[in-house]
């Protein structure tokens, strides 16, 4: 990267964390902001040395792009904390005083992904099931014949799943281009001026509550180590977990899989033959299935597990109506 887009980069950082600092009410972080945007001062200022010993022109006035205004405006209307994955996308720094988190992260991150998984699974499933009954419902309305209801059940899993599996996948790997190319900002200016990082490190600790005596040995220990160094500024000022950024395919297996399991629930009795009982069982099966994953997300949430399970039922029952009565109406209309 060029002298003068890292110059760039350090005064949009300056400008963002005066604006922050105006908007933060919690004292200590307001302190950081203000403390970040003068360490973001005082790198620009490197930079611009470095750009006038080559003798090319520097900017005597920064001016922010429309992006900068616009997150900018957002932080004076919201706050940090709700824009503080923009921010972070950004390589604003001091995002993960929001987390409260302890210092050592290692079991912490682990954890969090294995916790993150489930999660993921267990709604991946959910919105296989919801969209596909409603999916069969709707034709069930409009009075559909068995072949016709077995089509739309299998085109809707298909077409759900791989629009799901799309989506994550594009997501996913466009986080993990922008988490890369922050962590080679930090990789770089953790060559160019350590000792500043040292101090940035130190800001954000104190901000947690370390005394700060012990935040400045913290954050020069930390520094001092390279083993560790580049891993705990990406954590500490970034609030990402170098190690874990995300696999894309992984990401769109997982998501097509999920939902093709809850999605498949819902078709299993129209596959077995031509009966009446075959959508009875199929809103049986699609019941039994919601209640339990309600129960399941009171892991997340910490709620009543069975009022949980009675919530996704009226979720699903809501779902499923509509989409009836809807079917119902167009077959009416169309015969």
């Amino acid at each position: 990267m060029s002298a003068l887009k890292n110059w760039q980069e350090e005064k949009r950082s300056a400008y963002l964390y005066i604006i922050m600092s105006k908007r933060e009410t919690h004292p200590l972080r307001k302190k950081l902001f203000l403390n970040l945007a003068e360490a973001a001062e005082d790198q620009a200022k490197i930079w611009e040395k470095r750009i006038q010993a080559i003798h090319l022109p520097v900017p005597s006035i920064y001016q922010p792009n429309l992006r900068t205004r616009l997150v900018g405006w957002l932080v004076k209307q919201i706050g940090v904390e709700r824009l503080r994955y923009v921010l972070s996308a950004m390589k604003v720094r001091g995002m993960s005083v929001f987390s409260q988190a302890p210092i050592n992260h290692e079991h912490r991150h682990t954890t969090s992904t294995a916790v993150g998984n489930l999660r993921a699974a267990i709604f991946g499933v959910n919105d296989g099931l919801i969209s596909n009954v409603s999916l069969i419902l709707g034709f069930a309305g409009a009075s559909a014949n068995h072949e016709m209801i077995i089509i739309a059940g299998v085109a809707g899993l298909l077409a759900g799943a791989c629009s799901m599996a799309a989506g994550e996948f594009v997501s996913v790997a466009s986080q993990r281009e922008v988490y890369e190319y922050q962590i080679e900002l930090e990789k770089q200016e953790l060559e160019e001026y350590p000792e500043e990082e040292a101090e940035e490190l130190a800001l954000i600790y104190e901000a947690r509550g370390v005394p700060k005596t012990e935040a400045i040995k913290l954050g020069q220990l930390l520094i001092n180590n390279p083993n560790t160094a580049l891993e705990t500024l990406t954590r500490e000022e970034l609030g990402i977990n170098p190690n874990e950024l995300g696999s894309p395919v992984g990401a769109m297996l997982s998501s097509f899989f999920s939902f093709s399991v809850g999605a498949t629930v819902p078709i299993v009795p129209f596959l077995l033959g031509d009966h009446r009982w075959n959508l009875t069982i199929s809103l049986s099966l699609t019941v039994v299935l919601l209640f339990i994953i309600g129960t399941m997300t009171s892991l997340f949430t910490n709620k009543n597990a069975i009022k949980s399970g009675f919530r996704m039922l009226l979720v699903g029952a809501i779902s499923g109506g509509l989409t009836y009565l809807i079917g119902k109406l167009l077959g009416v209309a169309l015969h």
